[in-house]
């Protein structure tokens, strides 16, 4: 009898990871990295509640580091099978994966120099040879085509929209007659710039397993693009940088595309706007080239020459010192710089050198996880501590929820009316318990699916 243990993300939005069973095979659903807070970000060191040599597959929605950030990790302690795909998800993979071995090394010498870790001589979560390991072992698929992983096992990706190669994972099982288990993932957004919509599953799902971020909550129906030149015009005029801390998969390219837009409306110089992040970069270069995945507004906006994600259109900065050279700009700027929540990379910098100075402002575009520096700032903190400063807060700052990736609850509830049949079981993760609990009730109540369950993590159930 196949069963699934809910390891990751229960009652978060970070470090999602479940464990399916079936006969004598073992398979994780994505193998995420926590984010947030110290005490959260401390699980990523804890053992794993399974043995990973004994893990036969594992079975990837998409490449942000909370699905994907601890398949190195796996792969250091043994595990040694393929990590199943989508075709467009391998490169970003590969790209978040690199990136974040790099900076688990550069963080453990910098620990070890300055002596602050609490460890007498830090490690480093992994290293790039267990990212490279790791990378060997992705294995792309095309969406929506058939794949039999093990006997008696066939698993399909469908489209999520979230993000370039995100997908819906559909596993089932030759038993009882037929169990089919389907794995949201990440559900994205419909009527979203550049990628093509949420694509429904092509089975009626037995169980849903269903994430939960933003199931407390409607997205404001402002129109973005306004939103984003009235704070750039403002900030202008009075001779302030715009820093938007943008996550390098998906929201960068978005806001590429809101600014593009600006160009081309007369509204804004494309010489004044610097896209700070090698990783955003590279994941810009990847979506430009995945014309398989583009809309078809954003492929007629490329046929005609207007392409927002061109290398010709926004200045890029892949070196240290060109992305120093913005904070000794006197000039206005808008600095799109990774990460999305304000926890490192080159936006910290920025910050930094920006958040006391009252003519900036700073717009967040994606969700804060608790305890991280983002969260903090949208909640009003006056002080953020920044590289051992207490900086004070004068900057303006905003958080659009229109550029979030994540499905509302009523795109969720979208999503699980298109299903081509009800599932007789849903089991909501990957969202705080508040937002589980306002989704199981809408759930109930709009489409009338009673046996909804919020598991814990160590939840098994068979099916």
């Amino acid at each position: 009898m196949p069963s699934v243990t809910f390891y990751g993300a229960c009652g978060v939005v970070t470090g999602s990871c479940s464990l399916l069973e079936h006969r004598d095979r073992r398979l994780l659903v994505d193998c995420g990295m926590y984010q947030g807070g110290e005490d959260l970000e401390q699980r990523n060191r804890a053992p794993f509640r399974f043995t990973a040599s004994d893990i036969d597959a594992v079975l990837l929605t998409h490449a942000h580091l909370d699905h994907s950030g601890l398949l190195p990790k796996l792969a250091r302690e043994g595990f040694e099978g393929p990590i199943l795909c989508t075709s467009a998800s391998r490169g970003l993979t590969s790209l978040v994966l690199e990136d974040s071995a790099k900076l688990q090394e550069e963080g453990a010498e910098y620990a070890r120099r300055k002596g602050y870790s609490r460890y007498a001589h830090p490690e480093p979560l992994y290293t790039a040879e267990d990212a490279k390991k790791a990378i060997r072992a992705l294995e792309p698929h095309p969406f929506d085509t058939i794949i039999e992983p093990f006997p008696g096992l066939t698993v399909a990706f469908r489209r999520a929209g979230h993000l370039l190669g995100a997908a819906s994972i559909e596993v089932v099982s030759d038993e009882r007659p037929h169990s089919t288990w389907l794995f949201s993932g990440d559900v994205g957004r419909w009527g979203r710039p550049i990628l093509k919509d949420p694509e429904p599953s092509k089975r009626p799902p037995s169980a849903l397993l269903l994430e939960s971020t933003y199931g407390d909550r409607e997205h404001e129906k402002a129109d973005t693009k306004e939103q984003l030149a009235t704070i750039i015009e403002r900030v202008f005029a009075r001779h302030g940088k715009v820093i938007i801390p943008a996550f390098a998969l998906g929201r960068t390219q978005e806001v590429m595309y809101y600014l593009s837009e600006l160009v081309d409306d007369g509204r804004l110089d494309p010489k004044t706007v610097f896209l700070d992040s090698p990783m955003a970069i590279s994941a810009t270069e990847l979506y430009e080239r995945a014309q398989k995945e583009h809309d078809e507004e954003f492929a007629e906006m490329v046929q005609s020459g207007s392409n927002p994600l061109g290398d010709d259109r926004f200045s890029r900065c892949a070196s240290v010192e060109q992305s120093k050279t913005l904070n000794s700009r006197s000039e206005s700027a808008v600095i799109i710089a990774a990460s999305g929540m304000a926890t490192g990379g080159r936006v910290v910098h920025h910050l930094l050198h920006n958040l006391a100075d009252s003519r900036a402002a700073v717009i967040f575009v994606g969700y804060q996880a608790s305890g991280t520096r983002g969260q903090a700032l949208v909640s009003g903190a006056r002080h953020v501590g920044i590289q051992g400063q207490s900086i004070p807060v004068r900057a303006d700052i905003h958080l659009l929820h229109g550029l979030s990736a994540h499905a509302d609850r009523e795109e969720l509830l979208r999503w699980c009316r298109a299903l081509p049949g009800p599932p007789q079981r849903i089991f909501l993760n990957h969202g705080e318990d508040p937002a589980r609990k306002a989704l199981a009730a809408a759930i109930r109540k709009e489409l009338g699916w009673m046996d909804v369950d919020l598991p814990d993590s160590g939840t098994r159930v068979d099916w």
